[in-house]
């Protein structure tokens, strides 16, 4: 076990400094090692747990410092952070071990100075436990229950009222099952069920999406031999309803202009039978090349990559069928699956709708007369979903919105494993003159 804390002290060291995300952190610790996969199981979650809870365990470990917690050492905060989750929230760790390992680890870090320190601080956090604020500040409560800045609990609220924005940010925390999209090229969900079953794979069909399934105790799943063989790929469930409302048909010619990682482009060629035209876009080339050897893996033929951006789309392809533009975004809506994005810089996220306006209006001009564009963010944030939206119906007359759910546009807000999704689709007819 103290490899896989190692491990996580190395991880959320490296996040600290170079604000890497912890997914790709992870990968690439463990390319690196060898670890047990109890280690792995025990060191990711780790990683996730403290950067998710961080704005929480700086709390409760501050009440038992004499110091503010910002004048520690990085390397004893880090030591102290994880610490403190293990005794908060995992009940199969003893208090002992948790403790003795902290204090372990300060010493071989260079911080053997704080040894005592450590030993006190989790001592006095372990007997005092969970006890989150209630004062009349909701926002500040909720900030410190659910581990937000609390400008984002405030925005969930204003935007979205107060007993969602606490759902969104319940939502947010702890594990979360893995939803699946079934190769219908290569295989169809009966038979992929059978066989991830026999290999002691937990899955079941979702409700309302058909040929997707929900995993439960995957494991490493690029070690799966039926992921090597093509016959699934990993899509949380709101971008395969996405995919259900962009509606793809076989023998459509159809162009999604931001496609990494793929995952819309592939179930959308499933819905087509691998037969007709996809055009996946990326303006990174590394991302084109991971779509394209992903394509291969499931046998897609129909699927071209583009590496481009959307202006130089608009001047080369016309009269698609139908278009997604699945814009760069927040990712508000996903701070679940990416616990570190809850930490962004504000003025980041409110330079984003800009961008997110121009690829909308550009690649608008893709799309055939009766064809459809689908926008669409993984974020909760009515500046780059209703707003962008609006704007772009009322400056292109030739625009209408298809009702989705008796609504304009469709906020899918998280629900247990659901991301937070926004959808709008909408259909080129003649352009109305002026």
């Amino acid at each position: 076990m103290s490899a896989a804390r190692d491990c996580a002290f190395d991880i959320l060291q490296k996040m600290e400094r170079e604000q890497a995300y912890s997914t790709v952190a992870l990968h690439s610790y463990f390319s690196k090692k060898e670890l047990s996969h109890q280690d792995i199981q025990l060191a990711t979650a780790l990683v996730f747990g403290v950067t998710e809870r961080k704005i929480t365990l700086d709390f409760f470990l501050s009440k038992h410092l004499s110091q503010p917690i910002k004048k520690l050492k990085p390397q004893v905060l880090t030591v102290l952070r994880i610490g403190a989750y293990q005794l908060l929230y995992m009940d199969k760790i003893p208090h002992s071990a948790a403790v003795n390992e902290a204090v372990k680890s300060v010493k071989k870090n260079g911080c053997a100075f704080a040894a005592g320190l450590v030993n006190a601080v989790l001592r006095k956090v372990a007997q005092y436990g969970v006890q989150y604020p209630q004062t009349e500040n909701s926002v500040y409560d909720l900030s410190i229950r659910y581990s937000c800045p609390e400008w984002l609990v405030e925005h969930y609220i204003t935007s979205y009222g107060l007993q969602n924005a606490e759902q969104i940010l319940a939502s947010a925390q702890g594990e979360n099952h893995l939803y699946v999209r079934v190769n219908t090229v290569k295989t169809n969900t009966y038979v992929l069920q059978k066989l991830l079953l026999a290999d002691g794979i937990e899955c079941e069909p979702v409700s309302g999406i058909q040929d997707a399934l929900i995993l439960k105790n995957t494991g490493d799943l690029s070690k799966c031999r039926h992921f090597s063989d093509g016959l699934f790929h990993v899509q949380d469930y709101s971008s395969q309803l996405c995919c259900e409302i962009l509606d793809c048909q076989p023998d459509d010619f159809f162009v999604d202009c931001c496609a990494a990682p793929g995952g819309k482009s592939f179930t959308s060629a499933y819905k087509m039978g691998n037969r007709g035209r996809i055009v996946a876009c990326d303006v990174h080339p590394f991302k084109t090349d991971m779509i394209s050897e992903n394509a291969k893996r499931l046998g897609i033929d129909c699927l071209e990559t583009v590496c481009s951006d959307a202006v130089y789309l608009r001047n080369t392809i016309r009269n698609a069928d139908r278009v997604l533009c699945d814009v760069p975004c927040s990712g508000l809506g996903v701070i679940g699956r990416k616990p570190e994005i809850r930490y962004k810089n504000r003025d980041e996220i409110d330079r984003l709708p800009a961008l997110q306006y121009d690829i909308l209006s550009n690649c608008s001009q893709m799309v055939k007369n009766g064809g459809v564009l689908v926008y669409s963010t993984c974020t909760l944030n009515p500046a780059e979903n209703e707003d962008i939206c609006r704007r772009f119906l009322s400056e292109h007359s030739d625009f209408t919105a298809e009702k989705l759910s008796d609504t304009d546009f469709l906020t899918v807000l998280p629900d247990g494993d659901k991301d937070g999704f926004f959808i709008a689709k909408m259909k080129r007819c003649a352009e109305v003159s002026p």
